[in-house]
C-alpha cells in the first residue's frame, strides 16, 4: 500500500509557476497615455492607460470597431485587454499580441505588432 502511495505522491507534485505569485506596484508614468500603432495588415489601434495605482489600471483598447474597457492587473510589464496582450518593451515601447477569429472559416491566428506612446 506504501508502494502505491508514493506513486500516487510523485505523480502529484506542485509544478513551479512561471513567474512568481505576487503582484507588484509598478511606476505609473512607464505606463499612463495613449499607445497607438499599426497591424501588419494596416488596422490601427489605440490603447490608453489611465489611473494607474499599485498595480492597477484603467485601459481603454480601440481598434477599427472594437472598443474595450477594462481594469487591469499588471504582472512581469504586461496585462490583458480582452483578447490583447500588452507587453512593455522598454522606454515608451510595447509589443501587442491579439488573438484574431476568421469569422469565415473560425480559425485563431495571433497577430503582433508593435506600439509606441505618444509624448
Amino acid at each position: 500500500m506504501a508502494d502505491v502511495l508514493s506513486i500516487l505522491s510523485t505523480a502529484y507534485k506542485t509544478t513551479v509557476p512561471i513567474t512568481a505569485g505576487k503582484y507588484v506596484a509598478v511606476d505609473p508614468e512607464t505606463y499612463k497615455g495613449s499607445w497607438e500603432g499599426k497591424y501588419a495588415n494596416g488596422k490601427k489601434f489605440e490603447i490608453a492607460i489611465s489611473q494607474v495605482d499599485g498595480f492597477r489600471a484603467q485601459v481603454k483598447y480601440k481598434s477599427e470597431g472594437t472598443v474595450k474597457y477594462q481594469q487591469v492587473l499588471i504582472k512581469d510589464n504586461a496585462f490583458r485587454v480582452g483578447d490583447t496582450k500588452f507587453q512593455l518593451n522598454g522606454d515608451n515601447k510595447a509589443i501587442i499580441k491579439t488573438v484574431v477569429t476568421d469569422a469565415a472559416t473560425g480559425s485563431t491566428y495571433l497577430d503582433t505588432a508593435y506600439a509606441t506612446r505618444d509624448t
